[in-house]
């Protein structure tokens, strides 16, 4: 059976417990439950677009000051509830959420509402036009939004909260495999340049489109638009939609105008999709995607608008998601809810003697022509080497793994390579899981231990911080984690 054919069909089941059934507006069973144990559910999106001008916003190498807003950015959530449990799933427009500010917010929720800041997951859609959240110092603009994401993040919670009512979830996948690509190729004979390092790479990473360069991608994709409904139990109706897709984001976006990107659009879609009310919120969360793009390589497509193909990804991945909201057989009113937080101690990497060496080097170089022959991006990774030699030697992160009856949720705070999602949705023991990149801090690029021995842009010193071998480390932690959620049967 092929994985898309597998994919379609793998729906969220669960056991019938003492559950009454009715119909909805679409045709589809709801399963309720009169047991004081059913589930509840709120959702709310706060707008976090920035205020004051201007602002910068990271991605690149270089600064992009943002002196308007061509589309809001939000903080979205969905709290679930039963008369044991309450957590919150939290969905942000901006390129990644730092722990600390994620904390911050945990803290105001835990005061305003009494949701635990283990039971809080923030994620990061991963847009590349979104100003930074956590500037501390500086410029006025800056320091102020980092205080206007966190109350955002915050208050979205609360206003979820505040909502909660009968509520049912039902889960399922379609795919949409047109518009991933792995971004890593290995090249032809000679066609491959010196990384920053002065190095030869095996893959690298975005070489173009010329089948005169390209040989091969050296991974995977992952082609599946996972959703988790959540019905009104009492309106009948759409209430929520937790969406994930492993693309890394669209761009194409003019420089200085603040963009959600393609999950901006797909969330404006989805109300429409569904014919859901002014209450419905939709949220998309980035998926492992760290070596997943939008471009279609050994094609050339035609040029396109600014924003054009963002319009382009959303509609089509919101038509996906609708199909698999269509695929639900049923909704369920009573589901275990879980939630386990876990920190882990990682390694940092450490350069070496030698690279420590060739980046005092190339900073060295003050003669221009000298300078034009180095290998490209050298002066920003001999930054980042001696930046990893001065660093602590560890670093802590936040696991999380989330249990909404037989479907799970996998948060990883790192640009997850998409071999590692697709390990642990093979792995899981639940029927449905989604894993989430970018959630609960932002600490760079997570490859494999075999993406690393080929090298390029996602393996490179600075780009990935912490140890070679952390995917498997990350990947043992979250399936002891969902087994832990699985026991509670």
């Amino acid at each position: 059976m092929s994985h898309v054919f597998r994919s379609t069909c793998r729906l969220f089941c669960l056991i019938p417990i003492a559950l009454a059934a009715w119909m909805s507006p679409s045709g589809e069973r709801i399963a309720l439950s009169q047991d004081t144990g059913a589930l509840r559910a709120g959702a709310a999106a706060v707008d976090i677009s920035p205020k004051q001008f201007p602002v910068n916003m990271p991605g690149g190498f270089s600064a992009n000051m943002a002196e308007n807003v061509h589309d809001p950015l939000f903080a979205r959530a969905l709290v679930l509830a039963d008369d044991q449990t309450e957590l919150a799933l939290v969905v942000v427009d901006n390129l990644g959420i730092a722990r600390q500010v994620a904390d911050e917010a945990r803290a105001i929720i835990v005061d305003r509402c009494g949701i635990p800041p283990h039971r809080v997951m923030v994620s990061a859609t991963h847009t590349h036009s979104a100003p930074a959240a956590n500037v501390q110092e500086g410029p006025e603009a800056s320091v102020a939004y980092r205080t206007q994401v966190i109350e955002g993040i915050a208050e979205a919670v609360v206003q979820a909260h505040q909502a909660l009512r009968p509520a049912a979830v039902g889960a399922a996948v379609h795919p949409l495999p047109d518009e991933v690509f792995n971004r890593r190729w290995f090249l032809k004979p000679e066609k491959m340049p010196l990384n920053p390092f002065g190095q030869m790479d095996q893959v690298r990473m975005n070489p173009g489109t010329s089948a005169d360069v390209l040989d091969r991608p050296a991974g995977p994709t992952d082609p599946d638009v996972t959703v988790l409904s959540v019905q009104d139990a009492r309106a009948r109706r759409p209430l929520a939609l937790l969406a994930n897709y492993a693309l890394h984001y669209v761009g194409g976006t003019p420089r200085g105008q603040v963009s959600a990107d393609y999950f901006g659009e797909f969330v404006r879609l989805m109300p429409h999709r569904l014919r859901a009310g002014d209450d419905f919120v939709a949220m998309l969360a980035n998926g492992a995607s760290g070596d997943i793009n939008n471009i279609p390589f050994l094609v050339t497509r035609p040029p396109r608008a600014p924003y054009e193909q963002i319009r382009i990804v959303a509609r089509k991945t919101a038509d996906a998601a609708w199909h698999a909201w269509r695929a639900i057989d049923q909704h369920h009113a009573q589901v275990p809810l879980g939630m386990i937080q876990r920190e882990i101690t990682l390694q940092h990497r450490r350069p070496t003697p030698d690279q420590i060496e060739y980046a005092n080097q190339v900073l060295a170089i003050t003669e221009e022509e000298q300078r034009a022959e180095l290998p490209r991006l050298a002066e920003a990774y001999a930054r980042r080497t001696l930046s990893l030699a001065e660093a602590e030697p560890t670093l802590d992160i936040h696991l999380q793994a989330v249990r909404i009856g037989d479907f799970a949720i996998c948060a990883i705070p790192f640009e997850t390579l998409v071999e590692i999602g697709l390990d642990l949705k093979a792995r899981s023991p639940f029927s449905q899981t989604m894993v989430l990149g970018v959630t609960n801090g932002y600490h760079g690029y997570l490859p494999t231990p075999e993406q690393h021995e080929l090298g390029g842009y996602e393996t490179w010193l600075g780009t990935c911080r912490i140890q070679e071998d952390a995917s498997v480390i990350i990947t043992d932690h979250l399936l002891e984690m969902l087994a832990e959620l699985t026991a509670a049967d």
